[in-house]
């Protein structure tokens, strides 16, 4: 009589031991939950309403300076190279062409106005709204450069429109300009300030790379 089969175990993939994955499941599950967590935390803290602290007397007077201004660029030829140059760059994000010449011609004056170089103006718009004129955060900060609506209430401006690319750029601006001079030239600590999150190099850093990698000046 012929010997009874023996049943043949079922394989398991090569260097999985039994139970090992359920076992590490719920673990692999709360470290999955961790990183979903800390993901959503820094994206919040991106989006965190930029120039949130309340101005001083001396912000506020610079403020109110700054909105009467109507310099015009020092060098227009430079500023024409600026912009084609900057505006390759930008086609990606801003298809519409005038709307996208309108926020470069825009920022470099008032880069050019504020003593700030305009690339590093456009890194912070990238990184606070991705060039998008009507972003707003989850805490009520508005458009390009995420301007707390506050602001225009501290300068006695009440109607005037953050959406509105002058205004937002001129206040924004003008307020990482105070700051510059504040932290005595220290662009880490100065845009810190301007996000609100001082001590801490996160911000400053994620402006870096993005000027590194998209706004540098050739």
């Amino acid at each position: 009589m012929a010997e009874p089969r023996r049943a043949v175990p079922a394989r398991l993939p090569t260097g999985t031991v039994p139970g090992h994955s359920l076992a590490r499941r719920p673990l692999l599950q709360a470290v999955a939950r961790t990183l979903v967590a800390a993901a959503m935390s820094l994206c919040l803290a991106a989006t965190q309403a930029a120039t949130t602290e309340r101005p001083d007397d001396e912000l506020r007077h610079i403020l109110i300076q700054a909105i009467d201004s109507s310099d015009s660029f020092a060098d227009r030829f430079d500023a024409e190279v600026w912009l084609t140059d900057m505006s390759r760059r930008l086609d990606r994000k801003v298809p519409d062409p005038q709307e996208r010449l309108l926020i470069l011609k825009t920022a470099h004056y008032e880069a050019t106005r504020a003593e700030l170089p305009p690339e590093l103006v456009l890194a912070v718009i990238d990184v606070e709204s991705n060039f998008d004129r009507f972003a707003i955060s989850y805490a009520g900060a508005r458009g390009l450069m995420q301007v707390m609506p506050f602001w225009l209430d501290e300068i006695g401006r009440p109607d005037d429109d953050l959406f509105d690319i002058r205004t937002n750029l001129r206040m924004g601006c003008t307020i990482l300009r105070h700051y510059l001079d504040r932290e005595r030239g220290n662009r880490t600590r100065a845009l810190a300030r301007y996000n609100g999150s001082v001590g801490k190099t996160w911000y400053p850093q994620r402006v870096f790379k993005a000027l590194g990698k998209r706004w540098y000046r050739q």
